[in-house]
């Protein structure tokens, strides 16, 4: 029979396995993506590739089709996070003023979207921008952009707002200040880091839509992931891995910028959760 320390040491090795195979698991197609980045054949083969280059990075660089859809889904995804920003924290203020009971329905509501499958929410915006006068395909992909990314920021304001006492806004006004400056001087700043949280996601879930954004493009403005897929379609070649590659590179430096300079433990709203 083991002893207690050998089942606490055996038991230790199988959580350090399963994290370790979970971690494979996560990062392997991440892995397969670069390394088919620099494939120097010159036609989709077996992995892992026998030499390396950095051509399909070059005609990326020559691909206008791509860096078309890249622009667009840039403009995109910045009037989508100031949009959804704004409007996510002023719901999420609103509702944190309702009673328990309003509350709940309210953020259930608010948050129905994101049960929602994507081609669904594509496929109505689609019949119902059929039956206006016709618009350009830009604001109506900023509308089904709003709506899969509002959520986020108003559930990312919400957890901002929990970890804020009410007494320190009373605090506020019983020193004289009206509630507008307690506002701005204790809510706003105390809110700041879930409302930065909750523009990280929208950012981030803009660049990354294709559900809807496929209904909603034309051949003159898609995005970036519609991009993507056309090219699957029409000449697949490993030019896609090198523009994986290099929206994990942007990602990457999007996050040691955020990191110097809001913090990423802020930005999440750690204080919330600690005790």
């Amino acid at each position: 029979m083991l002893s207690k320390r050998t089942a606490d040491s055996v038991l230790a090795l199988c959580l350090t396995a399963i994290v370790a195979i979970t971690a494979v698991f996560l990062l392997f197609p991440v892995i397969v993506t670069v390394l088919m980045a620099f494939d120097a054949r010159d036609y989709l083969g077996p992995f892992p590739p026998l030499n390396l280059s950095t051509k399909w990075f070059g005609r990326l660089i020559d691909n206008t089709y791509l860096w078309s859809g890249f622009y667009t889904s840039l403009l995109l995804a910045i009037a989508t996070t100031a949009l959804a920003t704004v409007i996510g924290a002023l719901a999420a203020l609103a509702t944190i003023r309702m009673t328990p009971r309003w509350r709940d329905l309210v953020t259930t509501t608010f948050l129905s979207p994101l049960v929602m499958p994507g081609v669904i929410i594509g496929f109505a915006l689609l019949m119902f921008f059929s039956v206006l006068t016709p618009l350009p395909p830009f604001p109506k992909l900023l509308a089904g952009h709003l709506i899969i990314t509002i959520p986020y920021t108003i559930r990312m304001t919400l957890i901002g707002l929990t970890g804020i006492s009410e007494t320190l806004r009373e605090a506020a006004l019983s020193l004289g200040a009206n509630k507008r400056q307690a506002f701005f001087t204790v809510t706003l700043p105390l809110a700041k880091n879930g409302i930065a949280a909750g523009a990280i996601f929208a950012f981030a879930f803009s660049m990354d839509d294709v559900a809807i954004s496929l209904f909603l493009s034309d051949f003159e403005t898609y995005t970036l992931p519609v991009a993507l897929i056309g090219l699957m379609r029409s000449s697949f070649d490993l030019t896609i891995a090198a523009a994986a590659v290099a929206l994990m590179a942007l990602t990457v430096v999007l996050l040691i910028v955020l990191d110097r300079v809001l913090g990423l433990d802020r930005a999440i709203g750690q204080g919330v959760y600690r005790v």
